[in-house]
């Protein structure tokens, strides 16, 4: 896979400084870490100063933190302290003299703002800042891309290996574990998220957790999961059904959903509003005569996390641009026939998406 352009997202994100009036950010969101660094441990502090980069972590990722940032081309000082304390004084220390120092808002604690203010910087202005890493973080470059699409990959053939097990009547736990073994041994570092497995009624509740229920003959089981390839995560969801469906109405969800599902897909280009798309997805639902049964958005962004901006919803604000990885995942909720959802991973092209989800959509009897 082609390498990613690491070493480029610092000085991107320093241009965003004017406009969130700081003159340094403290990156203190592990995810936003990794992104803006290559760093994939569990503990640093990054201080981004306009001409330098600073990054404190703790000795159990000396060696580590030097060697991924310097195969990540990111230059930056590692300063290594084996106490909070000590980190704390390092990072006192960078900070003398910065007049405005940004915190990320929405990563940062009351507490913790509080201890940064009297404590840790008491004599710099400390600044909300409002994503200002994620906004970087939405527009994937193509080795980004290249590691959802193996995700994906390897979630298909996952799924393939393993779809026949239904038959069998295992629980939903089994089968989600099974599916869950098949995406590791395929080279996912491990699943997006806890793999959802609803059979039956289960299917009716959108994020139905795996449960010791045996899935039966003539139910529908919607199977929601994803895999992570070197941090970037894939997702997709289908519904199947073990035998023929037990009612024409359970057939019909499948149908409506479909369709609506394509609807959503082909609406996705670069200039498009996020809620164009929601509405293209609801519209078909609607006129089935189940807007009420559609209970969530119709889809979000895909990354490093598998809930991001931008979103697909009838609220968002988003406008789709070329690069923005998202998920269309229309669905119908009927307690007393189960649930249907079909979902897809895409990345937003000028000419409309390239999907990344492969395996068969329409109704596939086991």
């Amino acid at each position: 896979m082609r390498p990613m352009d690491v070493a480029a997202r610092i000085p991107r994100l320093r241009q965003a400084f004017a406009g969130a009036e700081c003159d340094a950010l403290l990156v203190t969101r592990m995810v936003n870490i990794r992104y803006l660094t290559g760093f994939t441990g569990s503990a640093a502090l990054v201080l981004v100063r306009p001409d330098d980069v600073v990054f404190v972590t703790d000795g159990r990722y000396r060696d580590q933190s030097a060697s991924e940032l310097a195969g990540a081309g990111v230059e930056a000082r590692i300063r290594v302290g084996l106490t909070a304390g000590a980190q704390k004084e390092s990072l006192q220390e960078e900070a003398a003299g910065l007049g405005r120092l940004g915190l990320e808002a929405a990563a940062v604690s009351w507490a913790q703002q509080r201890r940064y203010d009297t404590d840790w910087f008491p004599d710099a202005e400390l600044v909300a800042t409002e994503s200002l890493v994620e906004e970087l973080r939405k527009v994937k470059d193509a080795g980004e891309v290249e590691r959802m699409a193996a995700a994906a990959t390897i979630a298909d053939e996952a799924l393939a290996r393993v779809l026949h097990r239904l038959a069998a009547a295992p629980t939903e736990e089994e089968f989600a574990l099974e599916l869950d073994f098949e995406m590791r041994r395929g080279g996912a570092t491990a699943p997006s998220f806890e793999t959802i497995v609803a059979s039956g009624p289960n299917g009716a509740q959108p994020h139905h957790r795996p449960s010791n229920r045996r899935i039966g003959a003539g139910e529908l089981v919607v199977v929601d999961f994803g895999a992570i390839v070197e941090g970037y995560c894939s997702d997709m969801t289908r519904t199947f059904c073990v035998g023929q469906p037990a009612s024409a109405t359970a057939r019909r969800m499948v149908d409506v959903v479909a369709e609506s599902q394509r609807a959503g897909v082909d609406a996705v280009r670069a200039g498009v509003e996020g809620k164009a798309v929601d509405e293209a997805c609801r519209a078909i639902i609607a006129e089935a005569g189940w807007a009420e049964a559609f209970l969530h958005s119709t889809g979000h962004g895909v990354g490093l996390e598998i809930h991001e901006d931008p979103r697909v919803s009838s609220v968002s604000t988003d406008t789709l641009v070329a690069g923005h990885v998202v998920t269309v995942e229309p669905g119908v909720y009927l307690p007393e026939h189960g649930g249907v959802r079909i979902e897809d991973t895409m990345v937003v092209t000028d000419e409309g998406c390239l999907v990344f989800t492969n395996a068969p959509k329409e109704l596939v009897v086991v």
